[in-house]
């Protein structure tokens, strides 16, 4: 399902409603308001959930399971209440508790502020039975896979595959497409299992991104579509992009930009979308990796990795559903995490070499100019760090970023481009509430 509200009590039909009527952008098919086990509960969902709404409320559960990986599960009860969140927080769920001390649960903030500021975030691969949270599932390196490269990089192959063709419900599927070597991955894959593949992409006039998807379109003979953003638009949806996204930090904000308008664009051909987010984390994609010793960099893989809820998991998320469209982030499937953490550091950065072992999985599979690309950060290679920078200094004198970095709440802020971003969200959703919720990246 797209989203999901409540209230663990009766008669609360009306605030379910009011709660749902804020992210009804979500699921553009259907809406349910129902009562159960002294949980009120509001799901939206999208055309192609039709069935699995229909399976998970005859189960007696609410909740969304847009595809392995990305879900949350609700069995409401007075006494056994239990709130599910999928293993790396690819689907979002926040709570509290409102003035009568009733839990309130919503897939984004927006919906529980009107009831209470203190909001917490549901931690991913946690059950929440009553007050009491608990794990069930943690990242962790598991046993190390035996066999050579190729057999290595065969069997990673298949779970990709598998798990793409898991998640077709529709031949009206596409998939974002940067260029990028994970993006790129996913759609070369995806034509295996669709008649045509829609791609789409979106960047500033003569973005490196932009070139490098046409060349993968071309070679994967996809129906491709594009939009060239101007500067001006740019800057203009940041507003808006904030309201969604839910967030000021700079990093998350400036890589959600073209995300933005890649769903929008792809929304006016179809109902869901690939997403290539999660190989770098879980491949060793950014340049920084290569200087951590051997010994230290499975850790650190973890440790991205498990703070994806709150970077790139939460861009596609609310880009995507912003314009009622589903994306499947297929990096994300457990079994592929599982498996991704058995697998040597040595082969995903062998050499100079990032995500090695995932460039040699798609050996054939793709133009060797793509499976050499090296890893550009999205913003950069989309063409719009520059101009948000310029544009935040054009905004915030050097007095106003001393005097306003320094928030009410101990929080501050790291640059003039995040306190312009901050400046907007406090138009949203003001300056009262506590932000221990919201994820924060490190300084830019």
């Amino acid at each position: 399902m797209a989203g999901i509200a409540g209230i663990a009590a009766d008669n609360t039909t009306e605030e379910v409603s009011e709660m749902l009527g804020t992210f009804r952008y979500r699921g553009n098919a259907g809406i349910s308001v129902f009562e159960k086990g002294g949980t009120t509960i509001g799901i939206i969902w999208n055309e192609t959930e039709k069935e699995t709404v229909k399976k998970c409320l005859e189960a007696g559960d609410a909740g969304y399971i847009s595809s392995p990986g990305n879900y949350v599960i609700v069995k409401p009860g007075k006494s056994s209440f239990i709130m599910t969140r999928d293993e790396l927080g690819a689907a979002p769920l926040y709570y509290g508790n409102d003035k009568n001390g009733n839990m309130c649960f919503a897939s984004e903030i927006k919906a529980l502020l009107p009831f209470t500021k203190e909001i917490r975030e549901m931690a991913p691969g946690h059950i929440l039975e009553g007050e009491k949270l608990r794990p069930f599932f943690s990242i962790s390196a598991g046993k190390k896979a035996t066999g050579t490269p190729g057999q290595i990089a065969e069997k990673l192959y298949k779970l990709l595959d598998k798990a793409i063709s898991e998640c077709i419900r529709t031949e009206n599927t596409g998939s974002w497409l940067s260029g990028g070597l994970d993006s790129s991955v996913i759609c070369a894959l995806a034509t295996r299992h669709l008649k045509k593949l829609r791609t789409f992409a979106a960047g500033m006039k003569g973005a490196p991104d932009l070139e490098y998807a046409r060349e993968v379109a071309r070679y994967i003979k996809s129906e491709h579509h594009e939009k060239v953003v101007s500067p001006e638009e740019m800057t203009a949806i940041l507003p808006e992009v904030i309201y969604h996204l839910e967030s000021f930090d700079a990093l998350l904000v400036r890589s959600s930009l073209m995300n933005y308008l890649i769903a929008r664009l792809a929304s006016e051909y179809v109902d869901e979308v690939f997403s290539g987010e999660g190989g770098d984390e879980l491949f060793a994609g950014y340049g920084y990796l290569k200087s951590i010793p051997a010994v230290d960099l499975e850790k650190e893989l973890l440790r991205i990795t498990g703070a994806l809820h709150n970077t790139a998991l939460q861009r596609v998320d609310r880009c995507a559903f912003a314009h009622g469209m589903i994306a499947h982030m297929i990096f994300t499937n457990p079994e592929i995490v599982k498996f991704a953490f058995t697998i040597p550091v040595g082969y995903k950065i062998h050499g100079k070499t990032e995500k090695w072992i995932l460039r040699k999985s798609m050996e054939g599979m793709l133009p060797d100019k793509i499976l050499r690309r090296p890893k550009a950060k999205f913003w950069e290679g989309a063409g719009v760090k520059e101009l948000l920078a310029d544009y935040a200094g054009n905004n915030i004198s050097d007095n106003d970023f001393r005097i306003e970095r320094n928030l009410s709440n101990g929080q501050i802020i790291n640059s003039k481009e995040e306190l312009l971003y901050y400046r907007i969200f406090r138009e949203h959703f003001g300056s009262d509430i506590d932000l221990s919720w919201m994820g924060r990246t490190k300084v830019t």
